[in-house]
């Protein structure tokens, strides 16, 4: 199944160096969770603070049971600091 994959701010490092607009299409499995995608990506836990698939949030507790189906979009944010 195809979902995308968005990753903001610093977390943009982590994607492919030919992703575009901060988004790269990934093939995976039926049933793989939000959780196995962050895992995959080696996305460092105290970065993963805000994660919404197809813009609703996913709390850390439901990531791991949260399965993803074709045409979902991930997108995570780090923490954001402002003054």
């Amino acid at each position: 199944m195809r979902v995308t994959l968005k990753l903001f701010a610093t977390l943009g490092d982590y994607l492919p160096a030919d992703a575009r607009f901060n988004q790269v299409e990934l093939d995976l499995e039926a049933g793989t969770t939000v959780q196995a995608v962050i895992e995959r990506h080696n996305l460092p836990p105290k970065l993963v603070h805000l994660v919404l698939v197809n813009g609703h949030f996913v709390p850390p507790q439901e990531r791991s049971g949260r399965a993803l189906a074709e045409g979902d979009v991930l997108a995570i944010w780090p923490p954001i600091a402002g003054g």
